[in-house]
């Protein structure tokens, strides 16, 4: 396609001469000059042609006179942009002191001054030297003031000053105006200083911009809607912050939990009953089972043969059958908890089944592996290994994995991973 266009234009160009040279030919014009008794005569194309000589000439000398300056700007420019490269690699392989001098030298150049001052900064505060860091951001703030801002408030969360760290960015949240990392600074400062309901107002600027990318965006709004539920003073502004809260935030699972756990606190259990049972109905959970199962005396009889229920559907789901011994253990029903709580530590054990499984041989009158079992739960919160009980190792529980089909909301049978 380009070949073509250079023949058209030759053509065009070729024409144009033709034409033009015709023109002349007829007229060449007559140009005279007069300059201090010296008089030069010539015709008009030739008085043209000195003319563009002459320009060219110029423009030779010129672009020779300045050559050595821009030799010089054009290696100035390939090192600052090197150095640049070398800070951001030695920045990102934890080589700070080195990045910091790198980005320094690359700020001298005017183009890259902005990002190689920002860069400069973070890697002088991950050398511990903050005062150093917020002289340099001083500096990034007259190139890029947006961006140094977000820098400064993050550095100042690190350092234990979250609340300095979100003010410094509340007139452009007020505003609407921050950018995405901004936003998320702003969460993030607003919750390490425990004003969960202004990071809340960042969640919906997130979520329209989509920045953040899911995963990343669903643990934040997580952490975030959490700490609005746990701030609630009192049950009425517990019930009140839920039911405003957007039903897809109302359907976190962290978000439940924690509704569920202050709800118990606020004496309001039947609610945070009904909010687990239906969440489980829509997408099983084994942190909200668990959280069921360590909820009080309250309706504990029909809890107890809907937990049952659920073991029909989630056999080999060992914080459900630790779930359903420990509210044995609260009915005293020390031989219905047993085969649950060693079932569940034969599939997982976890120091909470351990413990059950202690109250359940209190109750039972046997103190010695009572103690066992403490002494186990004990060694697996410290990450050491438990012991066996002697019974246990008779090979009386049944381990094997039970299979269950499960099927879709279309009941369609979904494949076992």
């Amino acid at each position: 396609m380009k070949l073509w266009r250079w023949i058209v234009g030759l053509i065009l160009v070729a024409v144009i001469a033709a034409f033009a040279w015709h023109w002349v030919a007829d007229d060449p014009g007559y140009v005279m000059i007069h300059l201090r008794g010296t008089t030069l005569q010539m015709t008009v194309v030739t008085a043209v042609v000195l003319l563009l000589v002459a320009w060219a000439a110029i423009a030779f000398l010129v672009a020779l006179i300045r050559w050595p300056f821009g030799a010089m700007n054009s290696r100035h420019r390939r090192l600052s942009r090197q150095r640049l490269a070398d800070g951001l690699v030695a920045l990102i392989e934890g080589r700070h002191g080195e990045a910091e001098r790198d980005l320094n030298r690359a700020a001298r150049y005017p183009s890259v001054r902005g990002p190689a001052l920002l860069a400069a900064a973070e890697a002088a505060e991950r050398h511990g030297e903050s005062s150093r860091a917020i002289e340099t951001l001083d500096l990034a703030a007259q190139e890029t003031p947006r961006a140094a801002r977000v820098l400064r408030a993050r550095l100042m969360r690190r350092t234990g000053r979250a609340a300095e760290g979100a003010a410094l960015l509340a007139p452009e949240a007020n505003s609407g105006a921050l950018t995405p990392a901004g936003w998320v600074e702003f969460a993030e400062a607003s919750l390490a200083s425990g004003d969960a309901r202004n990071a809340m107002r960042a969640l919906e600027p997130l979520r329209k911009s989509g920045e953040l990318g899911a995963s990343a965006f669903n643990e934040l709004e997580s952490r975030v809607v959490t700490a609005a539920i746990v701030a609630q003073p009192d049950g009425a502004s517990l019930s009140a912050f839920w039911s405003q809260l957007p039903k897809g935030q109302r359907r976190l699972p962290a978000a439940i939990d924690a509704y569920a756990r202050q709800a118990m606190r606020y004496g309001q259990s039947m609610a945070a009953m009904d909010e687990i049972e239906s969440a489980l109905r829509r997408e099983w959970s084994p942190e909200l089972v668990a959280t069921y199962g360590g909820m009080g005396a309250e309706d504990l009889e029909q809890r107890v043969r809907r937990a049952e229920a659920w073991v029909d559907t989630h056999p080999n789901d060992a914080v459900l059958l630790t779930a359903v011994g420990r509210m044995c253990v609260r009915m005293h029903l020390w031989g219905k908890a047993r085969p649950y709580l060693e079932r569940a530590l034969a599939i997982a054990p976890s120091a909470v089944a351990w413990e059950a499984l202690g109250d359940v041989y209190v109750g039972e009158q046997q103190p010695e592996l009572a103690q066992r079992c403490y002494r186990n739960a004990f060694a697996l919160a410290r990450g050491e290994a438990a012991e066996s009980l002697p019974e246990l190792r008779m090979g009386r529980i049944d381990t094997r994995v039970t299979a269950v089909e499960e099927r879709d909301q279309h009941g369609v049978p979904r494949l076992s991973p």
